[in-house]
């Protein structure tokens, strides 16, 4: 029987309490979250997007983007990496022939096969040389998120001589993909998101998504790759910041202590004016930065399962636009309220033992993936000149 998206949210809550017992001992011991990941299998939320003759899912992009927020409530580091995984789960249909995103559909999902990537645009492409019937990629990656824990990695790269770029989705366990360990970072700290050494990992051409003949015959929809991890984002900050709301608002009720020198003396916490105040304006805040995601969640998923054909350039704009909008959004109130929730819950609660802190440093780390700055741009150019963000590696 096909389960509802309701369902499938249920089955991510009761993830998301199972990893929330021990998320502050986890993110103290930084340890490769193997057993994690597991569980996200085991649940079935790794095949959530993957078609329903395999054993999948077969839901939409806007139930990925709601399940990747509930984990991400209590572990934001198992939220990215589930998120990333199904955008990774996806770049077949983004860029690939109808036969190669049968076959990637059909095997990581019979196989529960978790996804990494390689493809951090900022480093130099991996170099790319033909061999035959092989293509054979070379180069080292800053950042390769799901690295250790991934069954799959999708590398991007140059082919030699030409400006043509191939992805393709292959093995991570293999001789010629050496993870390097080297992420150490203060948020985000599970994600294994350390460099990659590519040696010589070779793909039959047929492999190379898209590709017929040596040949790519580009689409709107290929650039979809973008807003889509964009909203992963939000999605992931989304959570990341109701994670911290929701564990404050716990913490008031249980422990906080009511001030006894402000001339307005309360018995309980719960009933100060300022922390009743400040509560009212996180909440509505929050509530104002989920509607916004969850609309530009609706739009772009309607767009991911129509045709792909049938994308436009000016139907990509409006929902990137949206898209950068409602990152921008969720960026600035969760920072405000991963911070102004030590002023709620009080000097007590910032004991490491609480790991209040881990939802501001994991919101901060991975926020900086490219300047929110740049998002407010987008948006300012489209209000006031009607402009439509071009393709990039970033929009």
């Amino acid at each position: 029987m096909t389960k509802s998206a309701e369902q499938w949210l249920a089955d991510a809550k009761d993830v998301a309490a199972k990893l929330a017992v021990d998320a502050v001992q986890r993110d103290h011991e930084n340890k490769t979250p193997y057993e994690e990941v597991q569980l996200l299998k085991d649940s079935g939320l790794v095949t959530l997007l993957g078609p329903i003759e395999h054993g999948g899912g077969g839901q939409t992009w806007d139930t990925a983007y709601k399940v990747t927020r509930e984990i991400a409530k209590a572990d934001g580091s198992l939220g990215q990496l589930l998120g990333y995984h199904y955008l990774w789960a996806w770049a077949a249909r983004l860029v690939a022939t109808d036969g190669q995103i049968a076959a990637v559909e059909e095997l990581y999902t019979t196989n529960q096969f978790f996804f990494g990537g390689a493809v951090n645009p900022r480093d130099s492409d991996l170099t790319i040389t033909e061999d035959g019937d092989e293509i054979v990629y070379n180069g080292r990656k800053s950042f390769s998120t799901g690295s250790k824990v991934s069954d799959l990695t999708v590398l991007e790269g140059i082919l030699e001589g030409t400006e043509d770029h191939v992805f393709a989705i292959v093995p991570s366990k293999q001789d010629g993909i050496v993870f390097l360990d080297d992420w150490d970072n203060i948020g985000q700290r599970l994600t294994e998101s350390g460099g990659v050494t590519i040696t010589d990992v070779r793909v039959p051409w047929a492999s190379a998504a898209g590709y017929e003949d040596k040949r790519f015959r580009p689409l709107t929809y290929n650039t979809l790759n973008v807003p889509a991890i964009q909203l992963v984002f939000a999605n992931f900050y989304l959570g990341i910041a109701q994670g911290a709301l929701e564990t404050a608002l716990t913490y008031t009720k249980d422990n906080t202590r009511a001030w006894p020198y402000g001339g307005d003396n309360k018995e309980h916490a719960t009933e100060e004016w300022y922390i009743l105040d400040a509560y009212g304006d996180l909440q509505a805040k929050l509530w104002a930065a989920e509607a916004l995601v969850d609309k530009a969640g609706a739009a772009i998923s309607a767009v991911l399962h129509a045709p792909r054909e049938e994308l436009t350039p000016e139907a990509r704009g409006e929902v990137s636009v949206l898209i950068a909008a409602a990152k921008q959004r969720i960026v600035e109130t969760g920072l405000e309220i991963g911070t102004k929730i030590f002023e709620l819950t009080g000097a007590r609660a910032s004991a490491s033992k609480y790991g209040l802190d881990r939802f501001w440093r994991n919101l901060r780390t991975h926020s900086l993936h490219d300047p929110v700055a740049y998002k407010r741009r987008e948006v300012g150019a489209y209000a006031l000149l009607g402009e439509l963000p071009e393709p990039t590696w970033y929009t």
